[in-house]
């Protein structure tokens, strides 16, 4: 080295050797663009979560997570919870075939009613999304419209057709959750009782009539064809539909639905 060099300072690199910004230790890297996911696979996992553990148990995170990828990456593809929701039960319908039905408005609305009990009790997972409200299969539309269709035809008004629709969908709700309630209840068996098994003969003079059939109650409980049950309720609302109420008023029109007073 001649005199005429200049030394360079210690830790400051040369013009001609410039590097990029020297990384601090420990420092993070930046984080790039989330791995793609496949929509099906979204929605297969999410499935499965709720079949075998319940609806309470899907969150984006844990789906992401299963993924192997971040809840903001699901947001390019849902909105949210109840969107993924939707998504798992799409399709679910339409995995059973359409029954052939009559042409009798009044027993085909009963075949319908009986067709849709019998396929959501074959995935009874389902019961959970439908118990958050407004959540359906699109799919599975065609069931409503039939038994509106029905209920129209049978001589029920637009309201009470509705209506007769929401009973008998309370109905198929109502039973397939108290079936799947005793279900699992048959499957872990407690030594605790219930129903009936609760009522004692000291419950003879507060619940007589519980008290005497008590003991066949499960007999009489298991004699029960839901197809019998939906066709009396059915002519329940159909006779309600064609009941006198006055002039100017069919009798499943409620007050303010065409007159008031």
């Amino acid at each position: 080295m001649s005199g005429s060099e200049k030394t360079k300072k210690p830790g400051k690199p040369g013009k001609a050797e410039k590097p990029g910004k020297a990384e601090k230790p420990g420092a993070k890297k930046p984080v790039g663009r989330p791995r793609r996911l496949d929509p099906d696979v979204m929605v297969a996992t999410a499935r499965r979560i709720v079949e075998e553990e319940g609806v309470a148990a899907l969150s984006m995170r844990r789906v992401a997570k299963e993924l192997g990828s971040t809840p903001m990456a699901l947001y390019h593809y849902v909105q949210d919870k109840d969107e993924l929701l939707m998504l798992t039960l799409s399709g679910t319908a339409a995995a059973f075939p359409r029954p052939e039905l009559p042409e009798d408005p009044r027993e085909r609305l009963v075949a319908v009613a009986v067709h849709m009990h019998d396929i959501i009790g074959e995935i009874p997972w389902v019961l959970d999304i439908l118990a958050l409200g407004e959540l359906t299969d699109r799919h599975a539309l065609w069931m409503v419209e039939e038994i509106v269709d029905c209920a129209l035809a049978c001589g029920l008004s637009p309201a009470g057709s509705v209506r007769a629709y929401r009973t008998i969908w309370s109905y198929v709700y109502g039973d397939l959750v108290f079936r799947r309630a005793a279900a699992r209840r048959a499957e872990q068996p407690s030594r605790r009782e219930f129903f009936p098994e609760m009522i004692t003969e000291k419950d003879t003079a507060e619940l007589p009539r519980l008290t005497e059939v008590k003991d066949h109650w499960r007999e009489y409980a298991a004699d029960y064809e839901v197809a019998a049950e939906l066709d009396a309720i059915v002519k329940g609302l159909i006779s309600r539909g064609h009941g006198s109420a006055g002039p100017g008023r069919g009798a499943d029109q409620p007050r303010g639905e065409g007159q008031s007073g």
